[in-house]
């Protein structure tokens, strides 16, 4: 019995639950907006936001327009390799790859970013395989190795990840992040690679095959991912389950799109993403001219005083209402306001596609539950 119960406290002691903190800087817009560049960009690399999910090519190329993360502002620090290189990243929930830049980039891009060195770990294993991943402003091409990935007090061995040989363009040249860590599903990684998360599984070391997110609205500390536990200092208001429609992105089905108790749109159930690498609100060009019209707006620029006097947008999820209140979608910069909505034009066999980012989940602690592949919701005081 001793040896029974000593066993089953080794093995507690081997699975975690690990929190990292997510630090919130300038985004990319703020960046090229200080160096006179965005109005310029945005005419030179015009983008469907919907690209970075459709089509999903497998194999060594993927397409995934990194547009999206224009207006991300959260990012976390891991380490690769023996001893530790650090590095940067967007915990991305939209994508299923991990990947940073390495000394064998030359790239404009790759020069004011960490880089990863193999011949200074111990650990590393390099492979003959090599990745592409096609962008709309350009593309990122390297190789693939394995190496020890550290999240916080997480060590996952023999990860596979892209180490960045080519990065063209100016877009990377000004992302305040170095690389992109996938959450999504093994089912949509380039090359077949294992994503991180799916290996803190197999190799115990989570206590729960589960991660949540937490971003904070103001401050520029408190944001974390956690992996392998529920913080539930987070859900006082209880958690709404929401099974998932696809085990490629975390996909859910929505039930319809309200404003002031009206369905203004995806009144017979559309698809929806909730996705962490990507700051605004996605939605079909049609309902965001619905949106508009609710709000008796005619375009995304509105005056600041109207704010206070705009309605909630409630999204109907599998029979629960998710109010998202105006002081989340509208943005303030330099003294004015924008609504913070996009579209884009994805059908699929279930509806229209919305993309729930960050604006989404600023209101809500999300634990993204790969043990019952479902989302839980628990909405923020």
């Amino acid at each position: 019995m001793k040896l029974l119960l000593l066993l089953g406290l080794v093995a507690l002691a081997q699975c975690h639950v690990s929190k990292i903190p997510l630090k919130r800087t300038k985004s990319l817009r703020q960046r090229l907006e200080e160096n006179g560049l965005l109005e310029q960009y945005l005419k030179q690399h015009p983008y469907n936001p919907a690209s970075k999910y459709f089509p999903v090519l497998t194999g060594t190329a993927s397409s995934e327009l990194l547009e999206n993360y224009m207006n991300e502002e959260y990012y976390g620090t891991i380490s690769i390799g023996t001893p530790a290189q650090d590095f940067t990243v967007i915990f991305d929930t939209g994508s299923s790859n991990l990947w940073v830049p390495s000394v064998y980039c030359s790239s404009l891009a790759c020069t004011n970013h960490n880089r990863f060195d193999p011949s200074d770990s111990s650990t590393f294993v390099s492979t003959n395989e090599s990745v592409s991943i096609t962008y709309g402003t350009g593309s990122m091409t390297g190789i693939l190795g394995y190496d020890t990935v550290t999240v916080t007090g997480i060590k996952v061995t023999n990860q596979i990840f892209g180490l960045a040989e080519t990065e063209p363009g100016t877009f990377f040249y000004y992302a305040p992040f170095d690389g992109i860590l996938g959450l999504a599903f093994p089912s949509i990684a380039s090359s077949g690679a294992t994503p991180v998360f799916d290996n803190m599984m197999s190799e115990d070391l989570v206590a729960m095959d589960l991660f949540s997110v937490y971003l904070s609205k103001d401050d520029e500390s408190g944001s974390f991912v956690l992996f392998g536990g529920i913080d539930y200092s987070y859900t006082t208001n209880g958690i709404t389950w929401i099974p998932l429609s696809a085990e490629t992105y975390w996909q859910i089905t929505m039930d319809s799109v309200d404003v002031n108790g009206e369905a203004i749109a995806c009144s017979d159930s559309c698809q929806a993403i909730v996705d962490t690498g990507t700051s605004l609100l996605a939605v079909p060009s049609s309902a965001l001219s619905n949106i508009y019209s609710a709000l008796g707006v005619s375009s995304d620029e509105i005056s600041c005083d109207d704010v206070s006097s705009l309605p909630d947008i409630v999204f109907k999820i599998n029979n629960s209402d998710f109010p998202v209140p105006a002081s989340a979608y509208v943005m303030e910069s330099d003294g004015s306001c924008i609504l913070a909505f996009e579209g884009m034009d994805v059908p699929t066999e279930s509806g229209d596609l919305w993309i729930l980012g960050d604006i989404f989940i600023h209101e809500y602690y999300v634990i993204f539950d790969r043990a019952n592949n479902k989302i839980g919701l628990s909405q923020l005081s």
